[in-house]
């Protein structure tokens, strides 16, 4: 009847019986992996880094680095097995060439190792997990990388004249993270213009969107004080002037959000769209080891989710904010999975407006999305947040003891992604 303490048993012994667990573990989820499945036996993310903040003197690759060799540790996959790795980057001007290579190698990936960097702007980190997934399922790769990274504290400034010269008059600079990140190229005005409209079109308030924007606060500031992150999150330490400093936790999340609904109105005099409600610019990484079904059983490995279905869809460019509402029923109808089934949603919150509209036009319960809070507390490290968001599911469907989830994230020009996960350990 005692419970066993670790003094009762020798190394020896305790070595045994984890090693039999983590067997009993693994058999129990390969016995419905099938040899093409698409399977995720690991995840990491950094604590998102605010503006400025304590991740600002890392580049992306160095963040993306960090993720992959935490994912790869946690999975129990050594480094030299890694075939591909698929990164988004949105912000790579200035970062050097090929920034998933980068990232690979910071990691102690060989250099045999196939990378790609991936920009589908705020998808980019979902997309390069779809890819990922067909390689499994084309049979061309049993061992992947997939994720994305971004430090939009350190996008710099143009000079798109300096080339020739600026012959006369006053030279402007450019801000990249703007131009490249948060810019609709087809209209020229700020992303924040969308998602004005998308209020407009579905009649969303300033009070509902202010509402939404004071609960993922609320949310996310539970999770945390919960731990319910810990299992995601790979702190990151920073070497400063003073010493050392770990970042273990996400920045925005601790800021106060009560005066929110005293901001101002931030891309129309009269519009609903605040900073308060909307996502912040931040800094960060996430990856997920991916590995076909027959690798996942060859190595004994506990496989945390099946990839199941994925899906791609786009509208008009304005209308990039609802896109999602696009994309999630094609990936459940991929993946035979009734909207009934799933138990969290992951939807990125680029703005308020955009998880209240999707939320409508699916039919969803709020409750079930963005169930720790989404990226209005968290912040939107726009290349990473796709994988982000698959990385929390994971930890929310562990939470709540869910079969089923879905991610999703919409993207400039009218796009966005959508992935569906069967959770099995």
């Amino acid at each position: 009847g005692r419970r066993l303490e670790s003094g009762d048993l020798s190394y020896g012994e305790m070595g045994s019986r984890m090693a039999t667990r983590r067997l009993v573990r693994a058999l129990s989820t390969q016995a419905n992996v099938a040899p093409t499945d698409v399977c995720i036996v690991g995840a990491a993310r950094t604590p998102i880094g605010g503006f400025n903040g304590g991740l600002a003197s890392l580049t992306a690759p160095k963040l993306g680095a960090h993720v992959i060799s935490a994912a790869l540790e946690r999975a129990a996959v050594e480094p030299n097995a890694v075939q591909e790795v698929y990164l988004g980057n949105v912000l790579s001007a200035g970062v050097g060439q090929a920034p998933a290579r980068q990232a690979a190698l910071g990691a102690g990936l060989p250099v045999s190792t196939v990378c790609t960097t991936v920009n589908k702007v705020c998808a980019s980190g979902l997309k390069s997990v779809m890819i990922a997934a067909q390689q499994v399922q084309l049979g061309l790769a049993h061992v992947l990388v997939a994720g994305g990274m971004e430090s939009m504290t350190n996008a710099p400034y143009y000079l798109p004249k300096a080339r020739f010269g600026a012959r006369m008059g006053d030279a402007t600079m450019v801000d990249g993270m703007v131009k490249d990140g948060l810019w609709d190229p087809y209209r020229e005005f700020h992303m924040g213009m969308c998602a004005e409209e998308c209020a407009k079109t579905h009649a969303i308030s300033r009070a509902e969107q202010d509402a939404h924007a004071l609960e993922s606060y609320r949310r996310a500031g539970i999770a945390t004080a919960d731990g319910l992150f810990a299992d995601e999150i790979a702190p990151v330490t920073v070497r400063t002037r003073k010493g050392d400093t770990v970042c273990s936790t996400d920045e925005e999340v601790a800021n106060d959000a009560s005066r929110l609904p005293d901001a101002r109105p931030a891309f129309l005099k009269e519009g609903t769209v605040t900073a308060g409600n909307s996502s912040t610019l931040s800094d960060g990484a996430a990856a997920l080891v991916i590995v076909s079904g027959a690798e996942a059983s060859r190595r004994g490995l506990p496989v945390l989710a099946r990839l199941i279905g994925y899906a791609d869809a786009a509208q008009e460019p304005i209308h990039f904010t609802t896109a999602p509402s696009l994309a999630v029923p094609i990936a459940l109808r991929r993946a035979d999975v009734s909207i009934e089934q799933v138990a969290a949603f992951e939807i990125n919150e680029a703005f308020s407006v955009v998880s209240v509209a999707n939320n409508k036009l699916l039919g969803l319960d709020p409750s079930k999305v963005n169930v720790f809070g989404g990226a209005v507390a968290l912040g939107h490290p726009i290349g990473a947040s796709g994988s982000r968001i698959l990385v929390t599911l994971l930890s929310v469907l562990k939470h709540v003891d869910g079969q089923y989830g879905v991610a999703s994230i919409c993207n400039g020009g009218g796009g966005a992604s959508a992935v569906v996960i069967e959770r099995l350990s």
